[in-house]
């Protein structure tokens, strides 16, 4: 029962979501179509929650967000969505959310279309390390400068995963105020 209100949980926060996904939100990508539709930011964010932030050391609350760098959805049977997809994992402390664990995970998510929303095809993460740039740009190809620009604005990349907190924050109606990483002083949820 707890693990079905969980996911309950997960499905309403990652509908809570959708205005992160906005082009005016993302890093100043303006030549490619970043606009996603509600069902399929939805099927991305239950695969971050479920699959990723699974492998993580758990929390109370995950809470996935994503930086749309580019879409073709010209294909039904395979629509593709290249990101910088984050999931993080948290406790609540007070007022402040303390992360736990999560990470960093771009690249391409296939998806089907189907009767209900989209169903995850497949997920090409970008490699670690050394063969990062390679296969950065093996998966972005024609994307890879507007990945660029969105991995170099760590700005507005913290003001999307402030904003995921938000909407998690006010759809679950938690108490909370702040979030905060290990070390680092706690940040605002609202500007």
């Amino acid at each position: 029962m707890r693990k079905l209100s969980i996911i309950l949980m997960l499905a309403v926060a990652c509908m809570a979501l959708l205005p992160s996904c906005k082009k005016d939100k993302t890093a100043a990508v303006s030549s490619e179509k970043t606009e996603i539709d509600g069902d399929c930011l939805f099927a991305i964010n239950y695969m971050l929650a479920n699959e990723i932030g699974a492998a993580y050391a758990p929390g109370e609350y995950t809470i996935p967000c994503e930086t749309i760098v580019a879409i073709d959805d010209s294909n039904p049977d395979d629509v593709r969505v290249w990101g910088d997809f984050w999931v993080f994992n948290y406790n609540k402390n007070g007022d402040v959310l303390e992360t736990v664990s999560g990470g960093n995970h771009p690249g391409l998510i296939h998806l089907d279309k189907v009767e209900y929303g989209y169903e995850l095809r497949d997920f090409e993460q970008v490699a670690d390390g050394a063969d990062f740039e390679p296969s950065a740009k093996a998966i972005f190809g024609e994307h890879f400068e507007a990945f660029q620009k969105v991995l170099s604005d760590e700005e507005a990349r913290e003001e999307v995963r402030r904003a995921a907190i938000e909407a998690f924050v006010k759809d679950q109606n938690l108490s909370v105020t702040q979030y905060q990483d290990f070390g680092w002083p706690a940040r605002p949820i609202s500007k």
